[in-house]
């Protein structure tokens, strides 16, 4: 038995491997989109099959269960922590090693759209972050702190790779972290002798928000309402906490095919619905519709107020992707875990606590 549960972790360590190597060669923001349409794929079979997740028994180990969602879309090779991670710190050792010049608006290493290719030192990199993804998680999982564990792989990752290459954990924000003024002035930052994975002009905006069309407050607390009363929704009429995300991530495909100001919400989605299974312990079914399509919207909200919080602070000053959706997921999750385990919420859902 032991050397059979040594062959499964070299096999799921491998597979890692393959999934962050697959992330880099696609690019990162690619793979994600797969990650979505995976998700998709299995709660659709899922809920055909009348085989609904029963959130408050179920293993919160995403990553071992069975299901097509958990053991493909959440697990190795599609993953967030390990392909979508993996392919951000692909695309930031590849601006250092000078491989990039696709003419990016910001730093290259943010350019989580562009494909690598088979790149093999590329490769073997994405490779090694995915496996750390991996490890990040399963670590998370088995001491049950109190978060989404595949968010916070992707977190720690970000912070991996740019002390890993050389790149400033926040950046210089000489006039605020959070004020998104010198982006709008379009005021800019020399930076000397341009360097690899700069643009040749040897200047940068001062301050670069991770979405142009998506940083004023106001604008983001509305797609924060509006896409949590969406996700409560979906989530009540069909029984799925994970079909709102994977919808939001596949529309990520749209972004990704150059189509102007698509909003990114899957932070949104998966919080929103969280948030109603967590607050009803699972019965959201019997409770007032209108009341878990408000709640779903306020925490639609609190998630998407994070997201932007988060990307003013460690996005728009510094060089390499660092992600807000998967922050905002993180301290989203935590608040939820914490109202359980305080008995404000039946339930933490999916969300692991240390009980």
């Amino acid at each position: 038995m032991a050397e059979f549960a040594d062959l499964w972790f070299l096999g799921m360590i491998l597979a890692a491997f393959a999934g962050g190597a697959f992330g880099s060669a696609i690019g990162a923001l690619p793979a994600f989109i797969f990650t979505g349409f995976m998700v998709i794929a299995g709660e659709t079979a899922s809920i055909l099959s009348g085989d609904f997740l029963e959130l408050l028994t179920a293993d919160a180990d995403l990553a071992n269960s069975s299901s097509i969602t958990g053991s493909i879309g959440f697990g190795p090779v599609f993953g967030p922590h390990i392909s979508f991670a993996a392919g951000a710190a692909a695309s930031a050792f590849a601006a250092k090693k000078g491989y990039m010049n696709t003419g990016f608006a910001y730093h290259e290493a943010k350019n989580i759209a562009y494909a690598q290719g088979p790149r093999p030192d590329v490769m073997f990199v994405g490779g090694l972050f995915g496996i750390l993804g991996y490890w990040i998680t399963t670590l998370s999982t088995t001491l049950s702190l109190p978060w989404d564990p595949i968010a916070m792989g992707v977190v720690l990752s970000a912070v991996a790779h740019r002390l890993a290459f050389g790149y400033p954990l926040i950046g210089e924000a000489r006039e605020g972290l959070l004020n998104m003024e010198p982006f709008e002035n379009d005021e800019q930052r020399v930076i000397g002798e341009a360097a690899a994975g700069d643009s040749s002009s040897g200047s940068r905006l001062k301050v670069e928000p991770w979405l142009p069309h998506q940083y004023k407050w106001g604008d983001v607390g509305m797609l924060g309402f509006v896409f949590g009363i969406m996700a409560a929704f979906i989530t009540v009429q069909t029984g799925s906490v994970f079909l709102p995300f994977g919808i939001s991530a596949a529309s990520l495909l749209f972004l990704n095919c150059g189509v102007a100001n698509v909003p990114v919400t899957h932070h949104i989605s998966l919080v929103a619905s969280t948030a109603i299974v967590a607050a009803t312990g699972g019965e959201y079914a019997q409770s007032s519709l209108s009341l878990m399509v408000l709640l779903g919207g306020l925490f639609g909200i609190i998630s998407a107020v994070f997201g932007e919080w988060i990307q003013r602070i460690f996005y728009s000053h510094s060089d390499t992707h660092f992600d807000p959706p998967a922050a905002a997921i993180v301290m989203s999750t935590f608040l939820i875990a914490i109202l359980a385990l305080a008995g404000v919420f039946a339930s933490s859902a999916w969300v692991p606590v240390p009980w």
